[in-house]
């Protein structure tokens, strides 16, 4: 396997960019083919969702094409090429598996979590905060987890899920408080702790609360079109009551 079709690409991209290649190609920068990035992150990751495989393979290739054009950008300022980011992935990977690669003897997945993370540590000795390498262009909801997680390897940590209940229904009650007062600042303050601890118990459980979101998010979609399909009227004549009766339907069907 030499992977003729991958140079070719690199080369592509190397002629799109170059004097006599495409204007718009050379336009960009990384900062302006940021957003291109994250879309065809969150539409590969549609594509897994589906169980899509030609749809995934597809989209694979758009997020190759980001990396390969960022890393030609890189390579035309002299900071870096895309060999250079192949051999900084396959570095890593073969310095945070030495039970693969090395000598080192594990037992379980956990193990081999822990040794990732110490090896990890290793590596970002520039790092002091816990909190540090955070990314800050995720999902606020996922940043939540991230946080989370990096809070609780340093030992804090609800003592039990009962604890977890209680400090979220505190802060339900300090949501109602600042909504009595009307504070529009505080409200945001209070709802804000409230969808912060509601991830925490996700992390607790072991649950991703960005997917969570991702799949009530489309459950609800995909009842509200049912419910659309369903309705003998349009739905801004509906009364709450008709609502409530029609979203049970929908809810049954789908």
């Amino acid at each position: 396997m030499g992977y003729e079709n991958l140079k070719e690409l690199i080369d592509v991209i190397r002629k799109l960019r170059a004097p006599n290649g495409c204007q718009w190609d050379r336009e960009q920068t990384h900062k302006t083919l940021r957003p291109n990035m994250l879309e065809e992150a969150y539409e590969a990751v549609d594509a897994i969702d589906d169980d899509d495989m030609v749809h995934l393979k597809e989209e694979l290739g758009d997020v190759l094409l980001q990396v390969v054009l960022h890393a030609q950008i890189a390579e035309e300022e002299g900071a870096f090429n895309i060999d250079d980011v192949a051999k900084g992935i396959k570095d890593k990977l073969i310095h945070r598996h030495p039970h693969v690669f090395g000598n080192l003897k594990v037992n379980s997945t956990d193990e081999i979590l822990q040794n990732w993370d110490k090896l990890k540590a290793e590596e970002k000795t520039h790092r002091k905060s816990a909190m540090d390498g955070i990314s800050k262009a995720q999902s606020a909801l996922m940043s939540a987890q991230k946080i989370s997680k990096k809070a609780v390897k340093t030992g804090f940590e609800w003592p039990d899920e009962k604890s977890l209940y209680e400090c979220i229904f505190s802060e339900f009650d300090e949501f109602k408080e600042a909504c009595q007062e009307k504070n529009k600042e505080h409200m945001e303050e209070e709802f804000g702790d409230i969808l912060f601890a509601t991830v925490n118990l996700a992390r607790w459980n072991k649950i991703d609360a960005e997917q969570a979101l991702l799949k009530a998010n489309k459950k609800f979609e995909k009842r509200f079109r049912k419910m659309e399909e369903l309705a003998t009227k349009p739905l801004n004549e509906y009364s709450f009551e008709e609502f409530d009766a029609l979203w049970k339907q929908a809810k049954k069907a789908v």
